[in-house]
């Protein structure tokens, strides 16, 4: 005898599905796979994503609330281009959620905090580093600053901000190999210099933006 299957475990199988699926696409997004400017049609997605139209649908409109992706109405979706005016709202946003942190974390790190950040500084100065390990590095000393800091909402919001800033920087190192490096920014912290801090991350910040805007900006 056939039964039905529960409506409880249908939806929670259903929600399950739509989150995999939009952990797969956004994923795609945030690694350059899906490039900017892109078209994605559904058919094509629910094939990649193994799976029906219609978890597909309900990842890519939720992907298109969270602004990474346009819905194009009756034809699928569009990765949005980079904006400039996005670049600039960011950093500006990144200074506020930073310098703060820095000049906190100058005058509270522990020595076995800022012995981790320099764990990935040998990263940045390392000549076989991939460009996938810079963007953890740089991912990882600038979330970690802030988690140095112990400000949550501060940490809770930058790592927010970083799912776009890592995106860039994975895009814009398949356009150049430059990056700006963290030392001075480290330094000061070691140093407990918290207006020091806050000045080298308002330079770092300030130069990441410059190169970005230099980048996408043409």
């Amino acid at each position: 005898m056939q039964t039905k299957e529960p409506p409880r475990i249908a939806s929670i199988e259903k929600k399950g599905e739509v989150e995999r699926v939009h952990g797969l696409i956004k994923g795609w997004i945030l690694q350059g796979r899906a490039r900017p400017g892109e078209f994605l049609a559904e058919v094509e997605l629910a094939r990649l994503c193994k799976t029906s139209r219609t978890p597909v649908r309900e990842a890519c409109n939720r992907l298109a609330q969270e602004n990474w992706l346009t819905h194009i109405r009756h034809k699928g979706y569009l990765v949005p281009p980079i904006s400039v005016r996005e670049i600039l709202d960011t950093y500006e946003y990144r200074k506020l959620l930073e310098c703060f942190a820095a000049e906190k974390a100058a005058a509270v790190a522990r020595p076995e905090q800022i012995a981790t950040l320099k764990e990935y500084l040998r990263v940045e100065s390392s000549p076989k580093a991939t460009p996938e390990e810079f963007v953890e590095a740089n991912h990882r000393i600038h979330l970690g600053i802030a988690e140095i800091a112990g400000n949550t909402r501060i940490v809770d919001q930058l790592r927010h901000v970083l799912e776009y800033v890592d995106r860039l920087d994975i895009l814009s190192l398949q356009k150049d190999h430059e990056i700006v490096l963290h030392e001075g920014i480290v330094r000061a912290i070691e140093a407990r210099k918290p207006a020091e801090a806050r000045r080298a991350v308002a330079e770092h910040i300030d130069a990441a933006r410059d190169r970005m805007v230099k980048l996408f900006g043409g």
